[in-house]
């Protein structure tokens, strides 16, 4: 089983989206977290350390991980590019995170 993190600012509308999206994806477990300090799951070094993969959704957010958890890093970071402009299971934004995230995806 391969563990995907999905990383946001406040873990409220981009990387829960994300986390319930792909909750059901055959071979892997999904989690979420926010680089900020007063995220709904703020991000920790377990976490990271927890993750095969992760996805942050914008540049800041990788240099943050990069900067704060340097050592506990030991899966594949890729920034997706997704803007904080979509709301919860936004369609158009379910629409973008299944289009870049997918062929990153071991195949069930």
């Amino acid at each position: 089983m391969k563990t995907v993190l999905f990383i946001c600012s406040q873990n409220r509308l981009r990387s829960p989206t994300a986390e319930q999206v792909f909750a059901d994806w055959p071979g892997i477990e999904t989690a979420s977290a926010g680089t900020n300090n007063d995220a709904e799951t703020p991000l920790d070094a377990e976490l990271v350390a927890w993750a095969d993969l992760i996805f942050v959704m914008e540049r800041p957010h990788r240099n943050r991980l990069q900067k704060s958890f340097r050592r506990a890093l030991r899966g594949r970071v890729i920034c997706l590019d997704i803007p904080d402009d979509y709301g919860f299971m936004d369609e158009a934004l379910v629409a973008l995170l299944k289009a870049r995230v997918i062929p990153h995806l071991p195949r069930g």
